[in-house]
Order: structure tokens, then C-alpha cells, then sequence
């Protein structure tokens, strides 16, 4: 199995079902703007079938194809922070664990520098 098949195979449901409403979302504001599939397709610089493949939700259409997609309906701006690092709370918790445990050991360092004086 190819790698991309693994990965889209392997994609967990919340998030599938989150690519699936994004698709949903973009074809309802396509279709708010009363633009046709290949009108918005030709904006975009894709084809039909590929806008079709976004707006049913397919997983395997490229990430640039979706940021032209919130471009046209002038949400782009948001990409910028979706991975920002202040945002990523997992990360945060690690570092915060490990400047504890070097707060510890270095505290245990002290300590024993100071009993062995």
C-alpha cells in the first residue's frame, strides 16, 4: 500500500469527518456566492472533478488547493495560526513537565553540593 493510502487509511474519524464538513462548508459558500462548479474551479486553477473531490471531502486533495479554497472566501488569514507552537497545548505541557524535572534535579544538585561543604 502506498504511503498516502496508509496515512488517509489510518486517518482517525473526527478528523475525516472534520475534512468531510469542511468540504461541505466550502461548497455552501461557493454555492452562497452563486458561483458554478466551474466557474470557482477556473478561479482556482483546478479542475471540476478536483473542486468536486474537495467539496465531497476527500482527504487526498492538496493542501494548497484547500488554502486557495479559503482564499477565495477570504479565510486564508486563519492557516497562519492553526500549528502555531503557542497553540500547540500537548507541547506546551511537555516542556512544562521538563522544566520541572530540571528544577528537581537541579535542586537535588544544590542540595547535595551544599551537605558535602
Amino acid at each position: 500500500m502506498p504511503k498516502t493510502a496508509r496515512a488517509i487509511s489510518q486517518l482517525p474519524p473526527a478528523t475525516a469527518s472534520a475534512i468531510k464538513k469542511l468540504g461541505a462548508d466550502l461548497a455552501i459558500a461557493r454555492l452562497r456566492r452563486k458561483e458554478s462548479l466551474r466557474t470557482w474551479a477556473k478561479r482556482m486553477g483546478i479542475s471540476v472533478g478536483t473542486l468536486q473531490r474537495l467539496e465531497a471531502g476527500d482527504p487526498t486533495v492538496a493542501v494548497g488547493i484547500v488554502a486557495t479554497a479559503l482564499w477565495l472566501i477570504q479565510r486564508d488569514g486563519e492557516l497562519r495560526s492553526l500549528a502555531a507552537p503557542e497553540h500547540d497545548q500537548s507541547a506546551i505541557e511537555i516542556d512544562v513537565r521538563t522544566a520541572i524535572e530540571l528544577g528537581r534535579a537541579r535542586a537535588k544538585a544544590a542540595a547535595f553540593t551544599r551537605s558535602t561543604k
